[in-house]
């Protein structure tokens, strides 16, 4: 039976280069027939990464059958995965986010969880040697989800093992770390095409607030002056899109990679006491900037308080 590898809901430049990563190395080095799919549909800079490697595009699957053999990547949250999760054979979980509970696994299982900033530094640690006999395009894919979710390395989540990974991969391709990141940033914040609603989910995580469901969504950009200028538009979506998906708000953060800032839309009052708990702002409009944030994991999900 195919073993089907697969990060979060709502994927990103790591949820969708980690499966392909993961999947080639069972195939090709361990003799496990295995699949990489998708829980949605990637977002902008993720396709770049597939264009650019010439990987084709995983399949993307609403649910997972009862008993299918599976890895999860990028993820430990069942909120972020399909419903059935627990139903299935679960054989590796590969992570570098915080343990948060709920899966049940039908066995023992490799379960590797680090603090590193990248899924695929991971996975480049533990295939080890046989990383050589990897492929230009998945090499290409992991030095992609790398340079993402560092931010090229301006993240607070970057370790020095992320760092050196990614520029020993890169000097294997003969790519320019800065060139090649400065692609990728541009084809993430390229969502002219994306409706609010679309933007409002396109990297979003579910977090639970001492009983208060939370969707906090974050999008990276070098241009974020055409998100802003959205700003109402994004907020009048905002109660849809919470109501949709079980959420009492949604929190929107706009991180400026190239100034390392994130601005927060604030739409009502509950925001903008959020806001001023969790980061010691002055809210004062529909909006407010925080200097240095950059990362939901690190800087803005451990700080949220109502």
């Amino acid at each position: 039976m195919t073993t089907l590898v697969f990060g979060h809901k709502s994927p990103d430049t790591d949820s969708t280069g980690s499966p392909i990563i993961w999947a080639w190395y069972l195939n090709e080095i361990l003799g496990i027939t295995a699949k990489p799919v998708l829980l949605g549909e990637p977002n902008t800079e993720a396709l770049f990464m597939l264009d650019h490697w010439n990987l084709d595009k995983p399949e993307i699957v609403s649910d997972v059958a009862a008993g299918t053999p599976v890895v999860i990547v990028d993820t430990n949250n069942p909120a972020e995965l399909p419903d059935g999760i627990n139903d299935c054979d679960i054989k590796a979980i590969i992570d570098h986010h915080r343990l948060v509970g709920g899966i049940e696994t039908k066995g023992p299982i490799h379960m590797v969880i680090q603090p590193l900033a990248c899924t695929a530094t991971i996975m480049y640690n533990t295939i080890g040697k046989d990383w050589a006999k990897a492929p230009k395009a998945v090499k290409g894919a992991a030095l992609s989800c790398i340079l993402s979710d560092t931010l090229e390395f301006r993240s607070p989540t970057t370790t020095d093992e992320d760092k050196a990974v990614a520029q020993a991969i890169a000097d294997e391709l003969g790519v320019d770390i800065s060139a090649y990141a400065a692609d990728m940033f541009a084809a993430k914040s390229d969502v002219s095409s994306f409706s609010e609603e679309e933007l409002l989910r396109m990297d979003s995580k579910e977090f639970d607030l001492n009983g208060t469901n939370l969707r906090v969504s974050v999008l990276e950009t070098t241009s974020p002056a055409p998100l802003i200028a959205r700003k109402d538009a994004l907020m009048a979506a905002m109660p849809g899109v919470a109501t949709a998906d079980g959420a009492a708000e949604v929190l929107l953060f706009i991180v400026d990679i190239l100034k390392e800032e994130a601005t927060l839309l604030v739409p009502n009052d509950t925001v903008k006491s959020i806001a001023e708990n969790s980061f010691g702002a002055t809210v004062s409009g529909d909006h407010v900037v925080l200097p240095g944030i950059m990362s939901r994991k690190k800087q803005i999900i451990p700080n949220l308080k109502m």
